[in-house]
């Protein structure tokens, strides 16, 4: 079973475009609370779950998981 590298290449470029949108909103977010002027610390309390999210979802998309999960029959 060997893994073809240009393949593992688009599914990491996949993954990133599938985790954007987590990552903007979270990053949009975190803007409209400094712009509405709250203290900066809540911006920045609130940065590492929008992370740490972003990255959750980047290699649920990447590894597969998501795939696996809805019943698309793998390759």
């Amino acid at each position: 079973m060997s893994v073809d590298p240009e393949e593992h290449e688009l599914s990491r470029r996949r993954a990133f475009f599938a985790a954007l949108p987590f990552l903007l909103l979270g990053l949009a977010d975190v803007v409209l609370l400094l712009k509405w002027g709250l203290d900066p610390l809540w911006g920045f309390m609130i940065l590492p779950p929008i992370i740490f999210v972003s990255v959750l979802a980047w290699l649920a998309f990447r590894g597969g998981f998501v795939r696996d999960r809805t019943g698309e029959p793998g390759r």
